[in-house]
């Protein structure tokens, strides 16, 4: 987490409903161009929270893989105004194979949700929310943070 971008808010995360619940309540919120950063060990929710928001946008019937060996997963619908693209940067041994996924146009037209962000380096816009994700107890808790607007958009979020 960048240490400019201000805390939004934080989230006690029970279960895995929970989680999903968190990104569903994000989805609406989203519109082309954004940028999710997800941040947390193996196991933290990551992908569970992908699930939740995208299901929410795309249809709870949706297949919401994990990307871990694709890399990237895209999603789009007649019925959704975006396009979403799911990348897992986890295998990335050099920031700039994230150009061979396609990142680039994700970045310009459709939402990124991003888990292993970090391994962008430099190229990870700065225009983002981050969540960080990471067990508390028997659940887990997460941390959004972000600049520009991301406050606003995010004001009254509730599980």
């Amino acid at each position: 987490m960048s240490d400019s971008s201000p805390l939004i808010a934080e989230y006690a995360l029970p279960d895995a409903a929970a989680t999903q619940a968190l990104g569903a309540g994000l989805a609406p919120r989203l519109k082309a161009g954004d940028v999710v950063a997800l941040h947390g060990d193996l196991g933290a929710g990551k992908t569970e929270l992908a699930r939740g928001l995208i299901r929410a946008l795309f249809g709870a019937d949706t297949e919401v893989p994990s990307p871990t060996f694709t890399l990237v997963q895209t999603y789009e619908a007649e019925s959704v105004p975006l396009s979403l693209w799911h990348f897992d940067l986890y295998r990335l041994e050099d920031p700039e194979e994230a150009f061979e996924l396609g990142i680039e146009d994700a970045f310009a037209e459709a939402v990124s949700l991003i888990e292993w962000p970090e391994r962008l380096g430099p190229y990870l816009p700065a225009r983002r929310l981050e969540i960080i994700l990471s067990h508390a107890g028997d659940g887990r808790r997460a941390i959004l943070s972000g600049v520009a607007d991301w406050p606003e958009r995010l004001k009254g979020l509730t599980l």
